[in-house]
């Protein structure tokens, strides 16, 4: 089994570069994978590997300045839900293109998942669900409004288009992990909304923590790794990815005729150009080719 672990953590990096190659180092030595983004606001991602792997890794991070207090959300795999270790460099952890936000600041007010159901039935709160388009697709909670953004960055402007709509609402925001929440919040305090709130622990944890039978969550919720989707319980769900879009499918979308493995589904078809779809078949065949020489290096035919 392979123990997936997702973390973020705001804080003050004074200087993210010097602190990518020890952690790099570290995780391929432990061999674990995944992606870890690293900020002068802080650290986010998702990685995999042994217990004994991870458990150095988070014991690594929980050193660096700021982290002690490191909270992260663990699953397990019986596949790998990575196929390397990527630590990259980045503006910010989680993209909102909002210069003046600082979730060490000030947030919305934590909501447990016990009492997450009787906030968002209230008839005095309006529920916000932070993420992309696509993930909202496959699944939300009851009730929750879908600003359609093709990404966080667009959060902003959709605020302010509608936010007359919310006068006089408690606002309760909920997305993946809570991390795009910690921005979002911070956000609509500063435009003066007094009551925020959001989802502690995010989706994924109230899928772990919520029995289906009492839950307010309706479908799957997408997740990026290599699962595509989880449901409650944090069981895998039925989704592939289509590596032309990057988008989740079911299995009966890949019976579709647009459905062309590692170029397009569905849902992107009509997005790309047949120069682009020319690159990926070629990318796909050298996929290809590197998984046959690995095979062929392992005795395996």
């Amino acid at each position: 089994m392979y123990t997936i672990a997702a973390l973020y953590h705001f804080t003050r990096f004074a200087d993210p570069a010097a602190l990518r190659e020890p952690l790099l180092g570290l995780c391929r030595a432990q061999s674990v994978k995944g992606t870890l983004l690293l900020a002068q606001e802080g650290i986010n991602g998702t990685i995999a590997g042994p217990r004994a792997g991870i458990d150095a890794v988070l014991a690594h991070i929980r050193a660096l300045p700021g982290c002690a207090d490191l909270d992260w959300k663990e699953a397990t795999a019986d596949h790998p839900p990575f196929g390397k270790m990527k630590v990259r460099l980045k503006k910010e952890i989680v993209t909102m293109g909002q210069p003046d936000i600082d979730p060490r600041a000030r947030v919305g007010n934590y909501v447990e998942p016990e009492d997450w159901n009787d906030l968002i039935r209230s008839d005095d709160v309006v529920v916000i669900d932070t993420r992309n388009d696509y993930e909202v697709a496959i699944g939300t909670f009851e009730g929750a409004i879908d600003p359609e953004t093709a990404s966080f960055r667009d959060f902003p402007a959709w605020w302010e288009e509608n936010k007359d709509r919310f006068h006089n609402k408690r606002v309760a925001m909920f997305c993946t992990g809570g991390i795009r929440c910690e921005k979002s919040t911070n956000f609509l305090l500063g435009q003066g909304v007094e009551d925020v709130y959001h989802l502690k622990g995010g989706i994924l944890r109230y899928l772990e923590e919520m029995p289906a039978e009492d839950s307010t969550w309706q479908g799957e919720c997408f997740v990026f790794d290599n699962r595509v989707s989880v449901g409650h319980g944090l069981v895998e769900g039925p989704h592939n990815l289509c590596h032309g879009c990057r988008r989740p499918i079911l299995p009966e979308d890949m019976k579709r005729p647009e459905y062309e493995h590692g170029v397009s589904c569905h849902q992107c078809i009509n997005e790309t150009s047949e120069a682009d779809k020319m690159r990926f078949r070629e990318r796909q065949k050298q996929i290809q080719l590197a998984r046959l020489r690995g095979q062929t290096h392992l005795g395996i035919d």
